[in-house]
């Protein structure tokens, strides 16, 4: 098959399936600015549709053999777009290439010299999102991709004409092995995706290749309080910086201050005062995940100060623990945690900021990923003062397994599992009150009950 690099001069047209997702639209954007020809198509509109047709890119609502158009010379399509997708046939009809979106992405990374690639369960949009914060603060102009929207760029993504380029890197499927890495953030490894990998063995195996892609004058960035991860970076061939709260890690933090949802502590390099930080989020994860972003940076020759200023300027990502506004007095707040470690971390934090009481609906992703991990959700999901469960979101799954939220409920006293959004709305409609903190949790939809609460606070 054709190498996807071979694409990537002026002049050539592509096509993308799917131009509409966050990684997708990002893309198209990239392509379209080294002067290639993009077309695209979703099956739906929206705002990243509307503002690639601003750019000029032609983008067609409804997936047909007909979108592709007789000059097209390659197809990328999202990991949704399957084998059966008529845009996918006919490309295959006629001899066009159709690649991965991460076999793109990772062709393009390879034009940079820098490219900052963040992996790890959990944090990897909110690492990314610290790390572009500080590479602009240094005014290094770089390329970005995240699995989110972060307000500095106001999207997901950023075309920069500097050498570095920041990607979030996702493991699901190996994707991140389509990446080229000269510097590799492993931020911590704990099971998950268990409806691909075989086991941790397996995951902890795939990290392993993905931090062995880095050169022996490149950088693995690797958390050393995880001994999974220290087990993943072991023998790579790149140099080792381990940030972490543990003695002996090069990157770390002293005289850690929580002043509600915000921190204060001062970093230390090899042992020396690098610089001090306040950071905007909550939480001892988010310090880590500064940590984690402060080590990537100093590896690229990042000066102190950018790390102070571009942390100081970071208020969160989108769906990571992201204010939506407050109904009958209450604080309504939204993240992404789907997993038992995301979860923890979470209500950790929220622990730190003394509300009366934590009301948590939470909505599982994936049957697989609940039945796999079902007694440590049992776990995390005890903690809050309030549980509402929603049903699972299938995502990309069918139910085979037979499982549901309910339970997950019957094993926690005094939780509500509720089939429907409407019956947790009307709930929290009776219940919520001044000095609660209403959580909507999980990967999927969930975050609409709370949009639609503040909604009708106004």
């Amino acid at each position: 098959m054709a190498e996807f690099d071979n694409y990537l001069s002026p002049g050539r047209k592509g096509h993308l399936i799917g131009i509409g997702g966050v990684s997708m639209s990002s893309l198209a954007e990239v392509l379209q600015g080294m002067g290639i020809v993009v077309t695209g198509s979703d099956m739906n509109d929206g705002a990243n549709v509307e503002s690639l047709r601003s750019k000029g890119i032609e983008i067609r609502i409804g997936h047909r053999a007909e979108n592709i158009a007789p000059d097209v010379e390659f197809v990328v399509r999202t990991a949704a777009v399957h084998d059966d997708n008529p845009e996918i046939m006919a490309a295959r009809a006629r001899g066009i290439p159709v690649f991965e979106r991460t076999q793109a992405w990772g062709a393009i990374s390879k034009d940079y010299a820098n490219a900052l690639c963040i992996c790890g369960t959990h944090g990897k949009t909110t690492t990314t999102s610290m790390c572009t914060h500080i590479m602009m603060a240094a005014d290094k102009d770089p390329t970005v991709m995240i699995g989110g929207t972060l307000p500095l760029l106001k999207a997901g993504h950023r075309v920069g004409h500097g050498s570095t380029i920041i990607m979030e890197a996702c493991e699901y499927y190996n994707s991140f092995l389509s990446f080229h890495p000269t510097v590799a953030v492993v931020l911590n490894i704990e099971a998950d995706h268990l409806d691909f990998f075989k086991d941790l063995d397996d995951y902890k195996h795939s990290f392993h290749e993905f931090a062995s892609r880095v050169p022996a004058d490149g950088y693995v960035v690797a958390n050393l309080d995880d001994k999974n991860t220290m087990d993943a970076v072991k023998d790579v061939q790149g140099r080792v910086i381990t940030f972490g709260l543990s003695k002996g890690a090069d990157v770390t933090a002293r005289n850690i201050e929580f002043l509600g949802a915000n921190s204060h502590f001062e970093i230390l390099y090899k042992g020396r005062l690098f610089t001090d930080v306040t950071l905007h989020v909550p939480g001892i994860h988010n310090v880590k995940n500064a940590l984690a972003a402060t080590a990537a940076c100093i590896s690229l020759g990042v000066r102190p100060f950018a790390v102070k200023y571009g942390l100081a300027g970071f208020n969160g990502a989108g769906r990571r623990f992201e204010f939506k506004g407050k109904y009958n007095g209450a604080d309504v707040y939204d993240d992404y945690a789907h997993h038992p470690g995301e979860l923890k971390v979470l209500l950790d934090a929220v622990e730190l900021l003394n509300y009366k009481r934590t009301v948590l609906v939470f909505q599982p992703h994936t049957y697989s990923r609940t039945a796999a991990l079902f007694d440590d959700f049992v776990t995390q999901l005890r903690r809050p003062d309030v549980l509402f469960l929603a049903e699972i979101y299938a995502a990309r799954e069918q139910n085979t397994i037979g499982i549901s939220s309910a339970d997950l409920a019957r094993q926690i006293d005094g939780s509500i599992f509720c089939p429907t959004f409407d019956v947790i709305e009307d709930a929290l409609r009776a219940i919520a009150h001044p000095g609660d903190i209403v959580l909507t949790v999980g990967a999927g939809d969930v975050y609409k009950i709370g949009e639609r609460l503040v909604e009708d606070d106004k």
